[in-house]
Parts: structure tokens; C-alpha cells; sequence
């Protein structure tokens, strides 16, 4: 009885060492540890500062400058069709014509800041609509029919292409055919033109 009420005091003066020696341990770690930080009311040389900085693209998020994609399909799709179908008449010998709808426009835009700096790509293919009227042996005629452009992207405009299809024209010769397709290729131009104003306004934005 006696050697178990002995260890029993030692081993509580052993733990009352321990806990002193612990407590001793944080108290020095505490005193030793930086002090917590202080708020500080920004100084007007602080806002000048911040405000010198020079401004970054992208999100807010994104201050650091790298990559960071931006879709912007539903503006790129609406603004095409817009301007597209804003071309006009285009008149040509013994006729006229002009783009009704864009009845296809499928295609990606997108803005990519990458560094800091911004690039701006698009692939796009579309189907024009057409009407129009030609003077063939001396009477008037109504034709309808679509223009397909096939897919084309950024920077690639000086190779756009178009293809004519006509409706129907079961009254027309085949030559009276050929020549109001020739014609209707006259649209390439003022289509170019519209596409480059398109490319000019995303890379704006």
C-alpha cells in the first residue's frame, strides 16, 4: 500500500512538472509570435497610389492578367444578322436585289486576355435569303433564293466565298440562270465590308 500511494505522488508531481512545462512552452511561443494584424485606415497617398496603377483586362478577378476566355456568341450571332441585313439593295444590270434574312448563323466568338493582353477570334458559316427582280425578254421577274457562305474565321475575310442558289425558275433559261447568280456574287462586296465592321466592333469591346 504504502509503494502505490508513493508512485501515485510521483507521478502526480511528474504531471504537475508536465503542465508547467507545457504552459511554459505556449507562453514563450506566444510572446515569440508577431502581434496580430492592426486595421489601418487607408491615407490619401494610398488611394493615389492604387489609382496610378495601370489598369488590367479581364475580370476583376482576374487582376493578374492570365488566361482567362470570354464567350460572346449571342452578341457575335445578333450583331452578324444585324448588320447583314442592313447591306440593301444592290442593283446590277436589269435587276436589283436584296438580303431578306439570315436565315443560318452558326458559328463561336470569343475574347481571350492571355498576359494581359486581349485576342479576339470567330468561326462562323452562314445562308443569306435573297429577293429580287430581273428584266428577262422584256418582262419583269420575281426571283427568291438563298446565298451560303461557307465557314470562314478572324482574318480571313479576303477569302470569303458565296455560293448562289436559286428557287424555283421553271420560266427561266439556264443562261438567264447563270447570269442572275453572276449578279447575285456582286453581294461579296458590301457582305465583306459588313463582316469587317463585325471584326472592327469585337475586337472593340
Amino acid at each position: 500500500m504504502e509503494g502505490g500511494a508513493g508512485l501515485s505522488t510521483e507521478n502526480a508531481k511528474e504531471a504537475q512538472q508536465q503542465g508547467a512545462s507545457y504552459t511554459y512552452w505556449v507562453r514563450q511561443v506566444t510572446e515569440e509570435a508577431a502581434p496580430p494584424p492592426v486595421p489601418r485606415k487607408l491615407s490619401s497617398q494610398d488611394i493615389l497610389s492604387s489609382q496610378s496603377q495601370p489598369a488590367t483586362l479581364g475580370s476583376l478577378w482576374n487582376r493578374a492578367g492570365t488566361w482567362e476566355e470570354k464567350n460572346v456568341n449571342k452578341w457575335a450571332t445578333d450583331r452578324i444578322k444585324e448588320l447583314l441585313v442592313s447591306v440593301g439593295s444592290v442593283e446590277f444590270p436589269g435587276g436589283n436585289a436584296e438580303i431578306s434574312d439570315v436565315s443560318k448563323c452558326v458559328g463561336d466568338a470569343f475574347l481571350v486576355t492571355v498576359r494581359n493582353k486581349k485576342r479576339v477570334g470567330y468561326t462562323y458559316e452562314l445562308t443569306l435569303k435573297f429577293k429580287g427582280e430581273w428584266i428577262i425578254g422584256e418582262e419583269k421577274k420575281m426571283v427568291k433564293g438563298q446565298i451560303d457562305i461557307p465557314e470562314f474565321s478572324f482574318g480571313e475575310l479576303d477569302d470569303l466565298q458565296m455560293e448562289v442558289r436559286l428557287g424555283e425558275t421553271k420560266d427561266l433559261l439556264h443562261q438567264d440562270k447563270l447570269q442572275i447568280s453572276q449578279n447575285l456574287k456582286l453581294f461579296l462586296q458590301p457582305v465583306r465590308e459588313k463582316l469587317l465592321q463585325f471584326e472592327q466592333e469585337l475586337k472593340d469591346r
